[in-house]
């Protein structure tokens, strides 16, 4: 395309995105709003102007501008967030077409990016999204030592670049049995996999060494998608999104967190409960497994009280969906809040698992997470509490505009 066009049509998509923007006009009346930033609001009214939240109180206290669109919900919640998931990568056909979550070719892969190959238009993403999830942090499934870089996105737009949030949210690493090789192949082993991992961090060290002492004299060293990719996260850029589920692995991953002194989330964790103390001192928050996972196989000691458990110990959690080999190849993260309410997790605390803290943990509390003036316009909206099983999601608000109304 002649550069002066490809400009052009940059311009008219960036024009349309923030007109959209600003017509987002819209006021929302519950009977019930959960802000996540403090008591609930009995009664209130939340008004969002240009895809920002202008005002949100009471009812009596709100002014609904002229010629606001309203809408009513009998509970009001902020739009929910998936710390973890695979969605826009993996598609909800199944089919080879539409499986872009795990490269094989090999078993590390950190220069992946989910943002070339995150489909903004799957339709898992707006499955999804009428459950009232406005935001996920999704990428490269669990399956091999390293398998590439993940992204944050809201569940809208019409491209990656429309929808993001955060270009490069972590690298994701397998401490499991999934990613291990058989035969000669490598790693066939834990202590192997620790080598190799070790091996590729010391790699990345010394290249962002050689990047940050780099003069006149002494160029740059050539340019290397892999180690560019570690060495974020040698230099504290990112973090080791390390999916673990026995406690041993659990245990590695941490000890490799502080040796190499890099940020960690851990993910997955099935027998987190184990190793309360460990996780705690290490200050490493944790994205729960799904509840709803079939309890088999390294995840055959998870236990449904995992999130109440590390969440009643002061360690920062968040719930996910995961990755699913079946279809629809998700699970919705809105009844995995609601099994963890239901086994000792607090309404609040399960709220908040899927919205202010997961926001926090991702570094994303500035503009999502929770119902306050100035962030995002982002809001799900129930016809009763959502964490019972007779409720339904009404309608799915992003960025003031109304991207959901089926009844879910």
């Amino acid at each position: 395309m002649n550069p002066r066009l490809q400009t052009l049509s940059i311009c008219v998509a960036l024009l349309a995105c923030i007109a959209a923007k600003v017509n987002a006009q819209v006021a929302i009346q519950g009977e019930t709003i959960y802000t996540a930033a403090g008591e609930p609001i009995q009664n209130g009214t939340i008004v969002i102007r240009d895809g920002k939240i202008a005002s949100i109180g009471s009812s009596d206290d709100i002014n609904v501008p002229d010629g606001f669109k309203v809408l009513n919900a009998k509970v009001v919640t902020p739009g929910l967030i998936d710390a973890h998931s695979t969605v826009g990568l993996s598609g909800i056909f199944n089919v080879e077409q539409d499986q872009d979550q795990l490269e094989r070719s090999s078993p590390m892969q950190p220069e992946l990016r989910a943002l070339d190959a995150y489909n903004t238009r799957d339709e898992l993403v707006a499955w999804v999204r009428s459950f009232g999830v406005t935001t996920v942090h999704t990428g490269h499934a669990p399956g091999e030592l390293i398998s590439g870089q993940t992204l944050i996105v809201k569940t809208s737009g019409s491209t990656v670049d429309e929808a993001m949030i955060r270009e490069t949210a972590a690298v994701a690493v397998t401490l499991a049995e999934s990613a291990r090789k058989s035969g000669p192949a490598s790693p066939g082993t834990r202590g192997k996999m620790m080598s190799m991992l070790r091996g590729e961090l010391i790699k990345a060290q010394e290249y962002s060494r050689k990047r940050k002492s780099a003069d006149e004299a002494s160029k740059e060293p050539p340019r290397d998608l892999h180690l560019e990719s570690l060495a974020k996260v040698i230099e504290g850029e990112v973090p080791l999104l390390v999916t673990a589920q026995k406690a041993q692995d659990i245990s590695s991953a941490i000890r490799l967190a502080k040796e190499f002194d890099v940020r960690l989330w851990l993910d997955g964790a099935a027998e987190s409960y184990l190793l309360v103390d460990s996780i705690l001192e290490a200050g490493v928050p944790v994205f729960v497994h799904p509840t709803m996972a079939r309890p088999n196989g390294e995840l055959q000691n998870l236990s449904f009280e995992t999130a109440a458990t590390l969440r009643g110990a002061g360690i920062p959690i968040a719930l996910q969906s995961g990755y699913e080999p079946y279809v629809p190849k998700t699970r919705v993260v809105l009844f995995e809040a609601a099994m963890a309410a239901g086994h000792g997790l607090s309404f609040e605390d399960a709220l908040g698992a899927i919205t202010i803290d997961a926001a926090t943990i991702l570094g994303i509390d500035d503009r999502v997470g929770s119902l306050e003036v100035g962030k995002d316009g982002d809001v799900a909206l129930f016809d009763g509490d959502p964490f019972e099983y007779t409720s339904h999601c009404i309608g799915t608000i992003i960025d003031g505009m109304q991207v959901s109304e089926a009844v879910r």
